[in-house]
């Protein structure tokens, strides 16, 4: 992560907290140390973000900071914030934590009287969240863009075990369940494997061809629909 980086990440920490945050818990997300993280708050103070507050109490950051001007007819405002907050729900961990960052980034810059209705919504998500998964889902949407063969070992709904070398294509999220889809080499056809089943998954090293984009087209054609978990 460049430096760059690293003080736009900052600004969304502080972004999604109304009350102030300490240093300790914005070094932590970051992955940085406390003094890099106070010499970062200096960095964008001194480019005048108004941040408010000190060493040992938390910090704030001032609403209307470089923020345009975004509107949205409430119906779409919605959409983004049911959306936003199914994921936040359904979603694993990682895109449970974007999902509410995206939304602390889009209450920032609607006017007033849209982020009072963010505020007020009464669009609620139900239901259970899915099955933890084992495998951390970052490593597996990093394989996917990357296009690198992953060695799993899957367990199916009888309890069996198996290794799979697959070619991750897809994730796709259901109401109780979070599908990695893949073209199986064991198999030598399209499967798709529930993540909280996949209990170990390692890069081989190796990438696929052809290009990812032709092989989730090549699904679409040949399945229309995904069928979870036919293996």
């Amino acid at each position: 992560m460049t430096r760059s980086e690293r003080l736009l990440q900052l600004l969304d920490i502080l972004r999604r907290h109304r009350h102030p945050v300490t240093g300790v818990a914005m070094a932590q997300e970051l992955g940085i140390s406390l003094r890099t993280l106070y010499r970062d708050i200096a960095s964008l103070q001194g480019q005048g973000a108004p941040i408010e507050g000190e060493a040992g109490l938390g910090y704030v950051l001032r609403e209307g900071f470089l923020l345009p001007p975004l509107t949205f007819p409430v119906e779409e405002l919605e959409a983004l914030v049911m959306g936003a907050r199914w994921l936040a729900t359904k979603g694993d961990e990682d895109m449970a934590r974007a999902a509410e960052s995206a939304l602390a980034r889009l209450r920032a810059v609607v006017p007033p009287a849209l982020r009072t209705e963010m505020d007020l919504t009464t669009l609620v998500v139900g239901g259970p969240r899915p099955a933890p998964d084992q495998v951390r889902s970052d490593a597996l949407r990093q394989a996917i863009r990357q296009q690198q063969k992953l060695r799993i070992t899957y367990r199916t709904g009888e309890g069996a075990l198996s290794e799979r070398v697959i070619w991750p294509v897809a994730l796709a999220f259901f109401d109780q369940s979070r599908v990695l889809l893949g073209w199986c080499e064991l198999r030598g056809d399209f499967r798709s494997f529930r993540t909280d089943r996949i209990m170990a998954a390692t890069a081989t090293g190796a990438t696929y061809r052809p290009p990812r984009k032709k092989l989730f087209d090549d699904w679409r054609r040949a399945h229309g629909l995904m069928a979870a978990d036919r293996n």
